[in-house]
């Protein structure tokens, strides 16, 4: 067997094997540990939204000041959060205090919506392109120029196929009366 060759089909693997994997996008939340209703529902929603899209979230919660002598209402308020959302994620890492900061990590276990271009298709937004000028000058893009030519073309021809089914439906071809009339 050619060396060459195999080298090619194993380069040709790992190509393949990393179109297929998936990559992990990890999402943060940050909280207090005085945080109150309405901020939690709000960031509640932005967690529930994170872990849908498929992303991991890491949830933490910062102290200050004499915030420090209780870090078990941090650690209640990472539990609140994880009960709250146990029906869509699992605890990947428990409620972990470094410093000033005390972490948490949530996996999701539902499978992930629709990606976002798809999304903004569906609610009508175009996917806009970066486009170069050095495109256009390949003739790999049309110009604006060369766009505006090509939609003033349809307008022409679909009045004139309008005009042309308006005269079959009314079955009187204007063109023949026109000369009649000019005659007499």
């Amino acid at each position: 067997m050619d060396f060459g060759r195999f080298k090619y089909e194993q380069e040709q693997k790992k190509k393949e094997a990393r179109k297929k994997a998936t990559n992990i996008v990890v999402k943060e939340m940050k909280f207090r540990p005085k945080i109150d209703g309405h901020d939690y529902e709000t960031k509640m929603n932005h967690v529930r939204r994170f872990l849908s899209e498929g992303s991991k979230v890491k949830l933490t919660i910062m102290f200050r000041g004499r915030e420090m002598a209780h870090p078990e209402f941090g650690r209640q308020l990472l539990e609140r959060v994880a009960n709250d959302l146990e029906d869509i994620a699992i605890v990947d890492q428990a409620p972990l205090q470094d410093g000033r900061n005390m972490t948490m990590i949530l996996n999701p276990t539902v499978k992930p919506k629709k990606t976002t271009d798809s999304k903004q298709l569906a609610r009508g937004e175009k996917v806009y392109k970066n486009l170069s000028t050095l495109d256009r000058i390949e003739g790999k893009v049309p110009t604006d120029a060369e766009k505006a030519s090509a939609e003033s073309a349809k307008i022409k021809t679909k009045t004139k196929e309008a005009a042309r089914k308006h005269d079959e439906l009314d079955g009187i071809d204007l063109d023949d009366l026109s000369d009649d009339s000019t005659s007499a």
